[in-house]
């Protein structure tokens, strides 16, 4: 297709107007006609020509400019062909096991309630010598549980870590190589629930450090008074030697 400038097709009208005419007699088998010629009429229907053939280059170009906008529209609304959730699921869930295998005193508000009013209460007095060594026992084996229960933790975490590079490696790729703002939204979007999921990694960690930590103070402190209570039992005298008169020889022998 030939794009012609309405300059250029109205120089053309004008030189049809004025270009000469040359009128042929045509031969019948009677008479001779004369074909009438009308230089305005020819002229206008060029020009009427020429304006019918620049609307129509002008609705192409329309329309060309119209399916390219939807084009660009269709790649901003593609969704991204990759996710990441299942992957990041699996992972949160893996340390929320290693939460609920905490041994002794979980992570629950009542039953730690309820072991620091009487594990790591203070010494009853009518307690036996038994009964405040098997406590003793017993504070010190959830010290050491808390303390395997927070390394667990720990290696749940560290195990995170290569699938997270994975994960975060692929999603950069994806955000990277978008086509349309929805794709890189998306990735956006999952990039940010894998820092979510690295930041339960963090607090699990801490919360496990610190309930180790926490066992650990809670028997010294429970040490600390139970031995205040077996120096008190020592010191106090008891019902054993009771002084009175002795003789070594009778009278008389």
């Amino acid at each position: 297709m030939i794009n012609r400038s309405p300059s250029s097709i109205a120089r053309l009208a004008a030189a049809l107007v004025t270009a000469p005419i040359v009128l042929s007699p045509v031969l019948t088998t009677s008479t001779y006609a004369l074909i009438v010629f009308d230089p305005t009429n020819y002229g206008q229907n060029v020009l009427q020509a020429a304006r019918a053939l620049e609307q129509i280059t002008n609705q192409i170009t329309s329309l060309q400019n119209e399916a390219q906008m939807l084009i660009n529209q269709a790649r901003n609304l593609a969704s991204l062909p990759f996710s990441s959730l299942q992957q990041l699921q699996q992972s949160v869930q893996k340390t929320q096991q290693l939460l609920s295998q905490a041994q002794n005193i979980a992570f629950d508000v009542q039953q730690i309630d309820q072991a620091f009013q009487t594990t790591y209460g203070s010494a009853a007095l009518s307690d036996s010598d038994q009964e405040l060594i098997a406590g003793a026992r017993e504070r010190w084996q959830n010290t050491v549980d808390g303390l395997q229960d927070a390394m667990r933790v720990q290696a749940g975490v560290v195990g995170n870590i290569d699938t997270n590079r994975t994960q975060m490696s692929a999603l950069i790729g994806q955000s990277q190589g978008a086509t349309g703002a929805l794709q890189a939204a998306q990735a956006g979007n999952q990039l940010l629930g894998l820092q979510a999921q690295q930041l339960a990694d963090l607090t699990a960690m801490v919360a496990a450090n610190g309930r180790a930590q926490a066992l650990q103070s809670a028997e010294q402190a429970a040490a600390s008074e139970q031995g205040r209570e077996q120096r008190r039992r020592f010191l106090t005298p008891g019902a054993g030697y009771q002084p009175g008169n002795a003789r070594m020889f009778q009278s008389g022998d």
